[in-house]
């Protein structure tokens, strides 16, 4: 728009200061036309009272004189006529004019003196008049008197008027003429080669490498599309060439690694392209409070911690919710940027929310309704219908924002978690040819409780549009058949564990999800400087350290866990002052008044339990409450003897395997709870039910007095099964299965 105001603007100013000199030539002309006219009228009609004037100034006939003037009463644009005598005393006024005559006019004297006419502008009132006066000479040639015809002036300016309207308005037209036709030759000329070159551009943005530039043109555009086309040319084979060489390799690599993973999707995908969907963003630009400047981090959670590498290994496109106050600085102009900052991998899209949206689709329907009510841990989901609302709304959002990126090839979409229970219905709707998965990242309940919902078929029912349904546990997929069969009208096929729903079929598998343990490398001179800094802070010389790595929310048994220690050091006393336990804690979801009271709770308990136990410096828990990057929290996996897991109710928890595949030494103890995805897998661990406390008391004691022989064994064979089930396994499972149900 800039540049077209660049190219019009300086015609259209010459033009109007043109035109606007010509109307004001034509306009002085036209004036002085008009005044010409006047002037030989009055001269014309002042010489034809010459004769009558005499004759009233001889006889002093005052009753003719009235007659005369008042004869002018019904002309127009002649205002009237005075009849002075050799005094310069009026002795007869047009009534019209009547006040001409009270104020004092020096050019009568002036004319009486020198006995010549004269004819000038004069001021009448509010406007101007055109007077002529002319003298009246008796046989001898003395003046008898003078007569003054005044003349009305006001219709030249409406002539005037008039002819700057009409300029004005020849002006406009010619300046909206000139547009137009600059306009449609712009576009015919600059825009419309611009607009089919952006779109080629779009296209083969989009990956569509195949079809060929629709520019004819052999000018500098022309050159520019014809380079593109060589570049996609080029691009296509290399695709082909590594497409065909990942198939090779596949057969020989046994361990799922980066380069396995990148070689399943170049084999299985091909040169269709990967979108992954989530709300939680995996890089956050926000403002440092102290400094004031704009930094990037890396939000905690297990959907970044599992899903960043994979994204980094295969590129693709991530789209999430812009949360951060700062990110809104660092997107192009179409909200995208390449991350991990200064090492581009992929594309990371931010969708914008407003307060509204972000409260009633978060905070409200996914946090307060579906998260408690997939996780049993006794608190009560709150289903409103404004966030009901605000939920499908977000959801045709992110929808409307995939479906801007999706190319002509069918494409693979990957959707993450349960706030977007909605989207593959509404992108299904536009593009069948998408093939879809859907991985829970939590729990599902069984049919009873999912029944409590009040928009159960409607989520159901966006949820079986997809192609693929992940979970961690099989439990979970047989509870989610379970909801199909009795909830919705559908046939669910136990053997293939599909549901099939008026011919569509939705396959429901289990992916347990995990982490990269090749993440975790040897401690460098880095990590070995902030375990030094770590152990003096805390005074953790020889100290047996147990750590917790949390979000505050009521389901990761917090509180339990605060009570367990609190009952293990009543219980083994000769522990205190020789056991530290270390909760890392991450404020959480803070606006829903649940999570903001469950925060007062552990602050509360954890100040009671440190006031009954301390002694002198030392104190049994140190609560760091506040967001820790992976980077951070690395150093304190490798100085913890034990790590305690105590979720109520988790679909899998990445915690326990990050502290595994963190400690090569094989010098720790893993406490996990039985109501996570991570026990079915990590056998190893000690097991506890975290709402029996004895219990708890009691493997945290096992954990402590465990001997070396056994902590190692245990560990040793849960990093085995992680480094086997790894992060990349889990992607390259679901896409291999993916790829299976592709379409077309």
């Amino acid at each position: 728009m800039k540049r077209m105001l660049f190219f019009i603007l300086p015609i259209l100013v010459i033009i109007s200061v043109a035109f606007t000199i010509f109307g004001i030539i034509h306009v002085r002309v036209e004036e002085e036309k008009q005044m010409d006219e006047i002037r030989r009228k009055a001269i014309a009609v002042n010489e034809s009272l010459g004769l009558s004037a005499r004759h009233i100034l001889l006889n002093n006939d005052l009753k003719s004189a009235r007659a005369l003037t008042e004869s002018f009463q019904r002309r127009e644009r002649l205002q009237g006529c005075v009849i002075y005598d050799t005094s310069g005393k009026v002795v007869a006024v047009t009534e019209r004019i009547a006040d001409w005559g009270n104020t004092r006019k020096p050019y009568i004297e002036t004319i009486l003196e020198e006995k010549s006419p004269r004819g000038a502008l004069e001021k009448f009132g509010n406007y101007s008049a055109y007077s002529y006066v002319r003298p009246i000479f008796d046989d001898d040639g003395h003046i008898l008197g003078l007569v003054e015809v005044v003349y009305d002036t006001s219709y030249v300016l409406t002539t005037l008027a008039s002819i700057w309207k009409r300029l004005s308005i020849t002006l406009i037209s010619l300046l909206v003429v000139i547009v137009l036709i600059m306009l449609l030759i712009q576009r015919q000329i600059f825009i419309l080669p611009i607009i089919h070159l952006t779109e080629w551009f779009q296209h083969f943005q989009r990956g569509e490498t195949n079809s060929p530039h629709s520019i004819k043109q052999v000018d500098e555009l022309g050159k520019l599309a014809s380079e593109v086309e060589q570049v996609a040319l080029s691009l296509r084979i290399a695709r082909k060439v590594v497409s065909e060489k990942a198939s090779e390799r596949l057969d020989k690599e046994e361990l799922w690694t980066v380069s396995k993973l990148r070689d399943t999707i170049q084999a299985r995908m091909g040169e269709n392209a990967l979108y992954m969907v989530s709300n939680r963003e995996p890089y956050m630009h926000t403002i440092n409070e102290v400094t004031g400047k704009a930094e990037c981090i890396q939000p905690a959670g297990g959907v970044v911690t599992a899903i960043d590498p994979i994204m980094r290994a295969c590129g693709g496109m991530w789209i999430a919710h812009g949360s951060g106050n700062a990110d809104r600085q660092f997107v192009n102009s179409k909200d995208k940027l390449g991350v991990p900052p200064e090492d581009d991998r992929y594309i990371l899209k931010r969708v914008w929310l407003s307060k509204e949206e972000e409260e009633g689709y978060y905070y409200g329907f996914s946090n307060e309704g579906l998260w408690p009510l997939c996780h049993i841990t006794h608190t009560r989901p709150i289903f409103r219908e404004s966030d009901w609302q605000e939920y499908i709304k977000v959801n045709r959002k992110f929808a409307d924002s995939v479906l801007e990126e999706l190319p002509a090839n069918p494409p693979f979409i990957f959707i993450q978690d349960y706030h977007f229970t909605l989207i593959a219905k509404m992108i299904k709707e536009k593009r069948p040819d998408a093939t879809i998965a859907l991985f829970w990242h939590i729990p599902w309940p069984n049919p009873e409780v999912f029944s409590t919902c009040p928009y159960q078929e409607q989520i159901l029912e966006g949820m079986l549009a997809c192609d693929l349904i992940g979970f961690h546990v099989q439990m979970h997929c047989n509870n989610f058949l379970d909801t199909a069969n009795r909830l919705l009208e559908s046939r669910v096929d136990t053997e293939t564990s599909k549901v099939i729903r008026f011919g569509k079929e939705t396959s429901i598998k289990s992916f347990p999800i995990s982490v990269d343990d090749n993440s975790c490398h040897d401690i460098s001179p880095e990590d070995s400087g902030r375990l030094e800094v770590i152990r003096k802070e805390f005074d953790l010389e020889n100290t047996i350290v147990a750590i917790g790595v949390d979000r505050i929310d009521y389901t990761k048994g917090l509180t339990e866990r605060i009570l367990a220690i609190d009952r293990f050091l009543e219980k083994y006393p000769e522990h205190k002052k020789k056991f530290v336990f270390i909760q890392i804690a991450a404020p959480s979801r803070t606006h829903i008044k649940r999570y903001h009271d469950f925060a007062g709770e552990v602050d509360e308990l954890v100040e009671k339990t440190n006031w009954k136990h301390s002694d002198g410096n030392w104190k049994p828990i140190i609560y760091l409450k506040r967001h820790f990057s992976q980077e951070e929290i690395r150093p304190y996996y490798m100085i913890a003897d034990i790590c305690i897991v105590s979720s109520l109710h988790d679909g899998m928890n990445l915690v326990a395997k990050e502290y595994v595949a963190t400690k090569k030494d094989l010098d720790g103890t893993l406490i996990l709870s039985r109501f996570t995805g991570a026990s079915k897998e990590l056998t190893q661990a000690i097991l506890i039910n975290p709402y029996s406390i004895e219990e708890f008391a009691d493997s945290i004691r096992l954990a402590v007095e465990m001997p070396a022989e056994e902590k190692s064994s245990r560990m040793t064979q849960m990093r085995n099964t992680i480094r086997t089930n790894n992060v990349y396994k889990w992607a390259g499972n679901i896409i291999t299965e993916l790829a299976s149900l592709r379409k077309c």
